[in-house]
C-alpha cells in the first residue's frame, strides 16, 4: 500500500524504535504511586475503575474540561483526570472532518497519550497553562510497549489535543495504525514532526513495566528541571 506521494505506508517496530527508542508522558504530580498500582487508564478506563455514575462522567467524558477534575473511590483512593485546556471548542468545530465535537472528545478520552519526541513534551509543559507548575513525567520503553500493546496502538501526525495556535484538520482518520501511517512520507520532517503522537486505546495497565524512568519536573522557557526522581531503572 502506497501514501499519496507513492511511498510505502507503515512503520515497523524496528524503524519507530530506531527513531524514537523513548516514550514520554506527562501526568498529574503524586500520580506515579496510583499508576503503578492501577496502570496508566484512559479518561474512560479510569471512570470504569472508579465507578462514576452517568451524569458526572458524561460531562467529564463528552465536553472540554477546563480545569482537571479530582476523582475518589473508596477502595482505589484518588486520581486526577487532566484538563483540556489547549482545546478551543469553537476551532474544534471549525477543523473537525467525520466526527462531531462529542465524539472527537470520545475518541480522546478513550486513549492515552505518549510524545515521541522530548522537545514536544517540553513545549506542553512550558505552555501558559502549565509553566513552572510540578508535573509527574513518565520515560517509557518504545520497544517495551511496542512489543506489548501494538495491536491497541495509534500514531497520530499532529496534537490532537490542542487547537493552539493552530486548528490543524483532524478527525478520526486521524489515528492511524502503524501498518497505515505514512512514515517514510514524513522522515524529511524531523523527529519533531514525523510522528507526533503515539496512543494506546484504553490505557497500559502495566505502563510500571514499560517505565524506564520516572520523575517530578518542571519547565519554563523550554528548560526541563527534574525536581524529584520517583523511580529510575
Amino acid at each position: 500500500m502506497t501514501g499519496a506521494r507513492g511511498k510505502e505506508l507503515g512503520v515497523t517496530t524496528e524503524q519507530l524504535v530506531a527513531k524514537y527508542p523513548l516514550l514520554y508522558h506527562m501526568a498529574a504530580v503524586d500520580s506515579w504511586s496510583g499508576i503503578k498500582k492501577h496502570g496508566l487508564l484512559s479518561t474512560s478506563r479510569l471512570l470504569d475503575l472508579f465507578e462514576i455514575p452517568a451524569p458526572e462522567r458524561e460531562k467529564i467524558e463528552r465536553a472540554k474540561r477546563w480545569k482537571s477534575v479530582p476523582i475518589e473511590h473508596k477502595t482505589f483512593g484518588r486520581a486526577t483526570i487532566r484538563d483540556q485546556k489547549p482545546l478551543s471548542e469553537s476551532k474544534l468545530k471549525k477543523c473537525l472532518k467525520g466526527c462531531d465535537l462529542q465524539t472527537w472528545f470520545e475518541l480522546l478520552n478513550n486513549r492515552v497519550f505518549f510524545w515521541l519526541d522530548i522537545e514536544r513534551l517540553k513545549t506542553l509543559m512550558s505552555a501558559r497553562e502549565y509553566r513552572g507548575k510540578t508535573h509527574t513525567v513518565l520515560t517509557v520503553s518504545t520497544e517495551s510497549l511496542l512489543r506489548n500493546h501494538e495491536s491497541r496502538i495509534t500514531l497520530c501526525h499532529l496534537n490532537s489535543g490542542s487547537t493552539s495556535p493552530f486548528a490543524h484538520p483532524r478527525g478520526p482518520d486521524s489515528f492511524k495504525r502503524m501498518k497505515e501511517y505514512p512514515f517514510a512520507e514524513r522522515l524529511n520532517r524531523g523527529n519533531y514532526g514525523c510522528v507526533a503522537e503515539l496512543a494506546v486505546e484504553d490505557g497500559v495497565p502495566d505502563i510500571a513495566k514499560h517505565t524506564v524512568r520516572a520523575t517530578h519536573g518542571r519547565c519554563s522557557n523550554g528548560r526541563l528541571r527534574i525536581t524529584e526522581i520517583l523511580f529510575d531503572s
